[in-house]
């Protein structure tokens, strides 16, 4: 059983018991889930560089990222920053993330945030938007065609913007549907975690202008970011390389000063 595998099974089981405690009813009730989402992709298209940073504290692979932070500082100094986007880890067997991350980011800043989690029901699409999410990810890898098409217009519906996330063309081409928003193609491997960028360069010109296209995972150098927006890419998703600076919102500071440099 891959990573991956594992992960996806825990979901279900955690899914099964939340709903058991709080019900769908409940989560649409909550105060936040009443308020106005900012649109992630246009605030993507609206840059010039699309940056979108992450909160995150671990990973299967990294083991501890950074912990000297709360939430509130790391969000607030990507606002300040200039991301264009926030993703927010909130898986917490894997990534030590929670929900409650999610509402504290939303507290702290305006700039448009994304649940960054492993999405295979409803219910964590009404959690997100009742902790304040803008948008929400969807994994081409672990779910079918009418899966996706299910979750993404039930997102829509309560005014979540959608990123797809895809690996390859064969999740490209089962995925691609009018009720996305942005699609994303991850360069790391789910199953092996090893990254490469040639998923990005292979799979642009495949993805319709309809949507904002963007690269993730494994960015951290100036000229990747300037080779990827000349071939069509408009944002990026970067994780992992603020994080682990001692300053991740003066980190983002200065990476996007050079980009325009």
């Amino acid at each position: 059983m891959t990573i991956l595998d594992q992960i996806i099974a825990s979901k279900k089981r955690e899914v099964a018991l939340k709903k058991a405690v709080v019900s769908m009813q409940q989560l649409e009730n909550t105060d936040l889930f009443n308020t106005k989402t900012n649109s992630l992709s246009k605030s993507i298209i609206n840059s010039p560089f699309g940056i979108i940073t992450e909160h995150k504290r671990r990973s299967p692979s990294k083991a501890t990222i950074n912990n000297r932070f709360s939430v509130e500082e790391i969000v607030k100094g990507y606002e300040n920053g200039g991301a264009s986007g926030i993703s927010v880890l909130t898986d917490t067997q894997y990534f030590g993330g929670s929900l409650d991350d999610l509402i504290l980011a939303r507290a702290a800043v305006r700039t448009p945030l994304l649940r960054k989690e492993f999405i295979i029901d409803e219910y964590q699409i009404l959690e997100a938007k009742s902790s304040g999410a803008d948008a929400i990810l969807l994994i081409a890898a672990v779910l079918t065609r009418e899966e996706i098409k299910s979750l993404s217009e039930f997102a829509q519906s309560i005014a979540l913007e959608v990123l797809l996330e895809v690996h390859n063309l064969e999740e490209l081409e089962k995925s691609t549907m009018p009720s996305l928003d942005i699609i994303g193609v991850n360069n790391r491997n789910l199953k092996t975690f090893e990254i490469s960028l040639l998923n990005s360069v292979d799979l642009v010109t495949q993805i319709p202008d309809d949507f904002v296209k963007i690269s993730e995972s494994g960015l951290s150098k100036i000229e990747d970011i300037r080779l990827l927006k000349s071939i069509g890419f408009q944002g990026f998703l970067i994780g992992e390389n603020f994080m682990k600076a001692d300053n991740p919102g003066a980190s983002l500071e200065q990476f996007i000063h050079q980009l325009k440099g």
